[in-house]
């Protein structure tokens, strides 16, 4: 069967889709750069108009049918959908033709379901990560997350003739030059948008939610600056709202947040968002990044899930995740009853393959439509997906049209493993001892396996990644190809003899055998070899593989001026002629430094000062 046809949502008895009204297609017109009005105030609880009469004539959510043609379907709702804006005030020509686009749609979508069922999403990055000639006081200051930033994306967003939610992305609480704090920059991203909190619900049709989770955390992330961090009250407030909201009692909730979660299923970029740790929602806290998949297979009312951040284009099938799959093309992914569904950008300059669309959300009460606005083509409307529903539990949903990607398809496409498939390996099934690659490791070399701990790694495009070990999605970077490129991997129990290791060296008096009663699973060590050497690959202290390298912008913009001040230093006081001899003269160091040795002998780092190699320090 073609991966491109059907896509089984349930039971493979599929019932006919349902009929949707499409939009009329409009051509688009010039705009001006100024924009004007206001959303009303909609966040933190449930805002919904109550029913009423109009002489006679049926209101939906309070709107009395101005021509007859509004929908009598309580659950019929539109929806545009706007990905990464990043908006940079300089260049506003594609924001202008692309508002126009959607706004056709709306003004349609009004006649046909009532004005206070349709709305406007946005998935934040809602300003370019750059300086935009926007403060002469400040000419190094980046664009977003400032106050001009928001209130320019304020403008803008509510100049489309319908209420609009917005979230905020990793970009979005970038104001660092104006702002001293996370809290302060969030504090003005709710002002600038008349947010009551950073999260939004609103009851779009009847019993139907649209439900925002925002990245409320930049300067004080861990790790780096573009992971998408959901606050943990938010994620309270959420599953809260699910529990309240159950599917048997009918309700329909379509979630919006600027990164998917982990086990969505949809398309990344493994050269930026995985090796970086950056592509799913929470990513750096194992606990937390897994919170959002379990929560949508226990919660069947969660339907839909749009999300941006990637800036890639919706002409690709996997653009679109269904909740299970064909059983000939692979395992049940068990995705509970939810769509998932990326999201492209508007501006041609922040595509990354050259695609400028957003996406439209259709509803009524038998299912709903995910929809293209291609701004490339005038605002055309696409229809994707349709998904109905068959009852509260389960839909089937239909792909409308053959993958459309082009040539570079497979640049985006990350090899995710499946249960059984032909790369899987070994695992803690096997003995002693697994060869991982027979051969030498090349860009052509998939293969995958389970320690017997339950972590799941890879090799894939010549590097060594760690994937989820319940929905086997990449979770980041374990060793870049420059490490791995012409050498093997082995698995082997390293654990068997552990009572017998001498611990009598300095430091180590008094030590004891490792603990394993907790952990009933073979130690083991990952290796990779060559003639040259073995090198061991030490997990993390949580028990995770994959680095967690990157750390956060200020961390690094604050090194950047030390390294700086540095350089100039060694201009005045060493023998250098240049500023890049002297750049070549300063090195950094970085802890914790990493060692078998039990005592601290020295903070030499191998390949830098010339005492490391005493070290032992051997393990990757």
């Amino acid at each position: 069967m073609s991966t491109l046809a059907v896509a089984l949502l349930s039971l493979l008895a599929a019932t006919p889709s349902a009929a949707f009204v499409q939009p009329a297609l409009f051509s688009s017109t010039s705009a001006t750069v100024r924009f004007a009005s206001k959303k009303e105030v909609t966040n933190g609880e449930v805002t919904r108009t109550k029913k009423k009469d109009t002489n006679g004539e049926v209101a939906v959510n309070g709107n009395a049918a101005t021509n007859g043609e509004a929908s009598k379907d309580p659950y019929s709702f539109i929806v545009p959908i706007l990905g990464d804006l990043h908006i940079d005030p300089r260049k506003m020509e594609d924001y202008s033709i692309g508002r126009e686009h959607v706004k056709s749609i709306i003004k349609d979508a009004k006649s046909k379901v009532g004005n206070d069922n349709v709305a406007l999403v946005s998935l934040g990055d809602l300003g370019e990560s750059k300086n935009c000639d926007h403060n002469p006081d400040n000419p190094f200051e980046l664009f977003a997350g400032t106050s001009k930033c928001h209130t320019i994306a304020a403008d803008f967003l509510g100049s489309f003739d319908v209420p609009y939610e917005v979230i905020g992305g990793n970009h979005d609480l970038e104001g660092i030059d104006e702002f001293d704090s996370d809290a302060r920059n969030l504090r003005n991203f709710l002002k600038c948008h008349d947010k009551e909190t950073p999260q939004f619900c609103r009851e779009i049709a009847e019993k139907t939610l649209l439900v925002g989770l925002c990245s409320t955390i930049f300067r004080e992330a861990t790790y780096t600056s573009h992971e998408v961090i959901i606050d943990d009250e938010q994620i309270r407030w959420f599953e809260d709202l699910l529990k309240s909201r159950p599917a048997e009692d009918g309700w329909k909730i379509f979630v919006f947040s600027h990164a998917p979660p982990n086990g969505s299923g949809i398309r990344i970029i493994q050269e930026n968002h995985v090796v970086n740790g950056c592509c799913w929602l929470n990513h750096s806290s194992e606990k937390n990044c897994r919170k959002f998949i379990e929560l949508v297979r226990e919660h069947r009312c969660i339907k839909g899930w749009f999300s941006g951040h990637f800036h890639l284009g919706q002409d690709y099938q996997d653009s679109i995740t269904f909740p299970t799959i064909d059983p000939s093309e692979g395992p049940y992914p068990n995705r509970g009853s939810c769509v998932f569904a990326q999201t492209s950008v508007m501006r041609a300059g922040t595509s990354r393959d050259g695609r400028q669309q957003s996406r439209l959300l259709r509803g009524t009460k038998d299912g709903f439509e995910i929809c293209t606005i291609d701004h490339k083509n005038d605002g055309k409307v696409r229809v994707d997906a349709t998904i109905t529903y068959r009852d509260d539990n389960h839909e089937v949903g239909v792909y409308a049209h053959e993958d459309e990607a082009y040539e570079h398809d497979n640049y985006f496409k990350v090899y995710q493993p499946q249960e059984d498939d032909h790369a899987y390996v070994c695992g803690a099934e096997d003995e002693e001892l697994c060869m991982l690659t027979p051969d030498p490791i090349t860009d052509e070399t998939v293969a995958w396996w389970k320690l017997s701990c339950g972590r799941v790694l890879g090799i894939v495009n010549g590097m060594m990644l760690e994937f989820d070990k319940s929905t086997l999605a990449p979770l980041g970077l374990v060793m870049s190809h420059d490490e791995l490129a012409g050498k093997q991997v082995a698995i082997i129990d390293s654990g068997l003899e552990e009572c017998m290791i001498n611990f009598e060296e300095d430091g180590m008096d008094g030590a004891d055998c490792a603990d394993t009663e907790q952990d009933d699973s073979r130690e083991q060590a990952v290796l990779v070899f060559d003639d040259d050497g073995v090198t061991v690959v030490q997990p993390n202290d949580d028990g995770s593989y994959w680095r967690k390298i990157v750390r956060n912008k200020i961390a690094r913009m604050k090194e950047r001026r030390r390294e700086k001040a540095a350089v100039e230093f060694a201009q005045m006081f060493l023998p250098v002629r240049t500023e890049e001899e002297a750049k070549q003269k300063t090195l950094s160091t970085w802890g914790p430094y990493t060692t078998t040795s039990g005592v601290a002998k020295s903070t030499g780092v191998e390949g830098i000062t010339k005492k490391a190699k005493e070290l032992n320090v051997y393990s990757s």
